[in-house]
């Protein structure tokens, strides 16, 4: 396992979107504080940095509008820093959101035309995506939703968002792309109410689709927790699912708008829990980092905001495999009875009948005094705490 005395290195699948690094910090306040970046400077700078590979909109690469000559150099000049740089593109997605068509939404706009518009402009892109070997293609509806109940009914825009899905996933399958689907929750921003806003309500709406086996997720740490949610529950819901096709890493400080700190840079020890959670499950995915550099930073701050998304998770990876390794830590999960979470609460073979029967299990069982002994959770907490701040 690589550790922090050496730099990161394609081994540990950092990833980054050309959007992030690329951010020239315009938002609804205040114009941009940063001049915009070539998408193959990114390539090369990232690729010094020790990421693995560099994810695209479809317009952060190719501007919107490009004719047909256009879009290829833009495509020609990519290839070549892939090449030279040896990057990979393991997830690529489409901007339904930026263009002013988009103001209702893409597959679930009223507009009939923009619908079908959505679905063209994201076959082009998977068409790209394929081509460069992607095997992950993300789906943010960040306008598919409304401000007002009475605009939109959300029964028929789901079935909308369903035929979507459907259609795109068919169309990968007479492709013969090997591309899998990765819906990313957000609860709000920037429409008032986003359709599924949470990792549940995702894995839910997968269960419906024809080709649900191609269809994953691909949660944000700052979406779940704009929620007030737990992040690290979330995902070890959506790794039970077998569902957790790709994770967007960054740093959120509470219930507000998207931050997309630096990943860590918000709740520390919910990050570390993650990590642990990450790499204890075997997760061998991109560790992809969706954040923002922040607008105070220069074009200096950038790339060291980039390699300190880096550094973080390594450091946090490297914690976590201490706590684990720690004896004292294992004898207090065994007081905490976590092992005995393992064992199912029916005996092998038990049948219905044998527990009924069984008044140990209930007529003899003492709850007063099983109501009295501690869990020793705190102490646990305590622990991976201190081996968080390298007290221990």
């Amino acid at each position: 396992m690589p550790t922090t005395k050496t730099a990161s290195s394609p081994v540990d699948k950092f990833t980054f979107g050309l959007w992030t690094v690329g951010w020239q910090a315009r938002d609804p306040f205040g114009d941009a504080t940063r001049a915009a970046l070539d998408p193959v400077e990114i390539v090369h700078r990232l690729a010094g940095l020790g990421a693995y590979g560099v994810t695209f909109h479809d317009d952060d690469l190719i501007p919107f509008g490009s004719d047909e000559a256009a879009r290829n150099r833009h495509i020609t000049r990519f290839r070549e820093a892939l090449a030279a740089t040896g990057m990979k593109v393991p997830m690529a997605t489409t901007n339904l959101f930026t263009h002013p068509v988009f103001k209702d939404g893409a597959f679930t706009s009223n507009d009939r035309s923009v619908r079908r518009f959505a679905l063209r402009k994201v076959m082009q892109n998977l068409d790209l995506a394929a081509e460069l070997g992607a095997e992950t293609y993300v789906f943010w509806g960040g306008r598919e939703g409304s401000e007002y109940d009475v605009a939109k009914d959300v029964r028929v825009a789901l079935d909308r968002f369903r035929e979507a899905m459907n259609t795109l996933t068919s169309y990968c399958k007479q492709r013969g792309y090997r591309l899998r689907f990765a819906i990313e929750p957000k609860p709000n921003e920037p429409r008032g109410d986003i359709l599924l806003p949470t990792i549940g309500h995702a894995l839910a709406f997968i269960q419906t689709l024809d080709h649900q086996e191609m269809v994953g997720l691909n949660p944000e740490v700052g979406h779940e927790q704009m929620a007030g949610l737990n992040f690290v529950h979330g995902i070890a819901q959506a790794l039970w699912h077998q569902k957790l096709f790709h994770i967007d890493l960054n740093g959120q400080r509470g219930i507000k708008y998207d931050q997309d700190l630096v990943f860590g840079h918000g709740d520390l020890l919910s990050a570390f829990f993650l990590v642990d959670l990450l790499e204890g499950a075997g997760y061998d995915g991109p560790r992809h980092f969706d954040y923002k550099p922040s607008r105070t930073e220069d074009l200096d701050g950038v790339w060291a905001s980039a390699a300190a998304n880096m550094r973080t998770y390594r450091l946090l990876r490297e914690r976590a495999a201490a706590f684990r390794r720690d004896p004292e830590v294992q004898a207090a999960m065994v007081a905490a009875r976590l092992p005995e979470l393992t064992q199912p609460t029916l005996a092998p073979g038990e049948t219905l009948d044998t527990l009924r029967c069984d008044r140990s299990a209930y007529e003899e069982f003492d709850a007063d005094r099983a109501a009295a002994r501690g869990c020793a959770f705190v102490r646990l907490n305590q622990l991976a705490l201190e081996h968080l701040l390298r007290a221990r």
